[in-house]
């Protein structure tokens, strides 16, 4: 039943690679703490009370809460599926209340920070270089997910019309525009491609051996260049798509624009962002007001 209910979320929902996965290792970790083999004979034993010890080791194997609660996302869909195939005849899930996530704020690299990038001379002049280069500004001017630009293809990239054609969540496609600071990155990139690397597919950003690249390569070098010139904690490309919307925020973007921007299905996953816009205006206030 796993394997088919993977096969759902690829065909039916159009989930990433990366998500599939994710739910997979979900539903396969609980599987595993209770013993069971997802057969609809083993499934249909399942309670709420299962479901709750679960919970309760993660919670004490010192799991985040947030972190918990998409292992109980992943849970839950798993048993809308089974309860959609008649295997269950409830969700379980349903009688457990997930851990309580505190609030926080999303993290973005500072506009002096990112301005590194631009004058000093990080990036070797090599194809992984040059590649690595546009990498770390197509997150920062696009504000796309990883799994975005990880699939990004050589023909969604739009020289007429100065933009992108992207595939996001749920198979749904937008339009980002291309900042003229990008142009020059991914001529140069481009050429270097071409005369240097034997491409074996349509995706734009390749690996050295002409493959696609991959998660795991892009998340490492987002990380190592963030690591030169930023002290935050996580350095990450969601980092990155972080901190271009807060930098749109500051400097003025409507908060309808930046959610067609990033892609976000309604309004309250972009209004995150106008917290850390109203941090900055109380540190304003505080340095500028004379009784502050």
């Amino acid at each position: 039943m796993l394997a088919a209910f993977l096969k759902y979320l690829d065909i039916e929902r159009g989930y990433s690679p990366h998500t599939i996965l994710s739910y997979g290792e979900d539903v396969e970790q609980f599987l595993v703490f209770l013993h069971f083999s997802p057969t609809q004979e083993q499934l249909k034993l399942i309670n709420h009370r299962q479901i709750r010890s679960w919970i309760a080791s993660l919670v004490n194997s010192g799991i985040s809460p947030r972190s918990v609660n998409r292992k109980l996302s992943s849970l839950r869909t798993f048993f809308k599926y089974l309860l959609k195939q008649g295997v269950v005849s409830t969700n379980p899930v349903n009688k457990v209340i997930a851990p309580k996530i505190s609030k926080r704020l999303p993290e973005f690299v500072p506009d002096n920070d990112m301005a590194k990038f631009d004058y000093a001379n990080l990036f070797p002049d090599t194809f992984e270089g040059v590649r690595d280069k546009l990498i770390i500004f197509m997150f920062y001017y696009t504000g796309m997910r990883l799994s975005e630009l990880v699939g990004l293809q050589f023909d969604s990239l739009s020289i007429d019309t100065l933009s992108f054609r992207v595939t996001g969540k749920g198979n749904k496609e937008r339009i980002i525009p291309i900042h003229p600071d990008l142009l020059p990155l991914i001529s140069k990139y481009e050429n270097v491609r071409n005369s240097e690397v034997n491409v074996q597919c349509s995706n734009l950003f390749v690996t050295k051996t002409g493959k696609p690249v991959y998660p795991k390569l892009v998340y490492r070098v987002v990380h190592n260049y963030l690591s030169l010139i930023t002290p935050l904690h996580k350095k990450s490309p969601h980092v990155l798509r972080h901190s271009f919307a807060t930098h749109l925020l500051n400097n003025g973007a409507e908060l309808n624009a930046l959610k067609e921007l990033l892609g976000h299905a309604n309004l309250s996953a972009t209004q995150v962002y106008t917290h850390n816009t109203f941090e900055k205006l109380k540190r304003n206030y505080k340095q500028a007001h004379p009784r502050a």
